[in-house]
């Protein structure tokens, strides 16, 4: 039979259970916010402090490096011909070093912000480059015009990297940016990414 006393137990014992789903509910909905915000820091430090400073500085040596062959009327820079070395000279301390010595030192300084669990090759062989144009600047500081570029080439693949590190990173912050709600909606109706 049902009495006011068993209503007035059940109606208890349902807040209690309720309570307790609903601190479950709370706890495991802040650690779940909480991992959510150290992935977006972890994210943003990457885009800020590694791969975005990366990305500009690539972008601008490479419309640089098109603006200068166009200029010279060339599609590749090498060979240097003897006309062409004061321009190279030029374009090469004024532009592209400076821009090289940026991503060298955001590369050794920041390194613990690659997305890998090792340092990707193309990273090693871009600083390598480096060094090799600072041994080739400095003969042309001596007024050694021997050498006209670093006898270690520029890594394609550095290219390829970083372009491709830095999407995924900004795909990626949008996607910790927005809510479960839309980051679905974008999945099932938003375009396919390549």
């Amino acid at each position: 039979m049902f009495t006011l006393e068993k209503f007035l137990e059940n109606a208890t014992a349902i807040t209690i259970l309720l309570a307790f789903v609903g601190y479950l509910a709370t706890a495991w909905s802040a650690r779940m916010l909480a991992r959510r915000k150290d992935k977006l820091e972890l994210v943003n430090r990457r885009l800020n402090e590694f791969y975005g400073p990366l990305y500009i500085a690539l972008q601008a040596g490479n419309i640089a490096y098109r603006s200068l062959l166009k200029k010279q009327g060339k599609k590749q820079s090498f060979p240097i011909l003897d006309g062409e070395m004061k321009e190279w000279m030029l374009w090469m301390t004024t532009i592209f070093m400076p821009l090289n010595d940026i991503r060298e030192k955001i590369i050794i300084e920041k390194a613990y912000l690659i997305v890998e669990e090792q340092m990707p090759q193309c990273l090693l062989d871009f600083v390598t480059h480096v060094v090799g144009y600072k041994a080739v600047l400095a003969k042309w500081a001596e007024g050694d015009y021997s050498e006209r570029r670093s006898t270690i080439g520029w890594p394609p693949e550095f290219d390829v990297y970083v372009e491709r590190s830095y999407a995924a990173l900004k795909a990626r912050q949008t996607e910790l940016l927005h809510s479960y709600p839309w980051r679905h909606y974008h999945r099932m109706f938003g375009r396919k990414r390549s």
